[in-house]
């Protein structure tokens, strides 16, 4: 009976931990000192502060010359689609915060950063959905609705960029299917 009863206690804690696992809600600190609150969904996550914007959220690193350069394309569309897109940029190679600050002033970065070691929690939930293994620059982008668009491993084009912005922006692009079916 205890066996049994234990069985039925552990059954349901796992559907209860599973259902949870979409709905975790995380509290990041930017190295600004803004909080910006995410919520996991089953298909995506939602930014509480960016509502009704398109998301892209990218792992990168100081050291990383790919997303290195692709600092000026983010700092341009956060400029030319400020009320429809926002940035949030996680730094995973552990530069320390206050290097970290001095590089975000030093480049002009207009668009959230993070640093790993403050948001630790969140780095390994998106990593363990989105099977990321640890190579940088990592692209995720969120439609309006929260729901992935698209990921993208290695350094992608402005031009690329602009263009699932533009078919998230329209009324009827809402899911990752529409955007696969315009890549090149």
């Amino acid at each position: 009976m205890f066996k049994k009863l234990l069985f039925i206690l552990l059954l349901i804690s796992s559907f209860v931990s599973a259902k949870e696992a979409n709905a975790l809600t995380f509290n990041l600190k930017t190295i600004d000192g803004k909080t910006l609150e995410v919520q996991g969904t089953k298909n995506g996550l939602v930014f509480k502060e960016f509502q009704n914007k398109i998301v892209l959220l990218e792992f990168w690193g100081t050291h990383c010359p790919p997303c290195l350069m692709s600092i000026p394309h983010y700092i341009d569309l956060t400029k030319k689609y400020k009320d429809k897109v926002a940035i949030v940029a996680i730094e995973v190679q552990m530069t320390p915060k206050t290097q970290l600050s001095e590089f975000v002033k030093a480049k002009g970065i207009n668009y959230n950063v993070l640093e790993q070691r403050e948001n630790m929690d969140f780095v390994r939930y998106v990593a363990t959905r989105a099977q990321w293994r640890g190579a940088i620059p990592y692209l995720l982008i969120f439609g309006k609705n929260g729901e992935v668009a698209t990921i993208q491993r290695g350094m992608v084009s402005e031009e690329y960029i602009e263009n699932v912005i533009k078919q998230l922006d329209k009324p009827q692009a809402t899911t990752a299917q529409n955007i696969s079916n315009n890549k090149k």
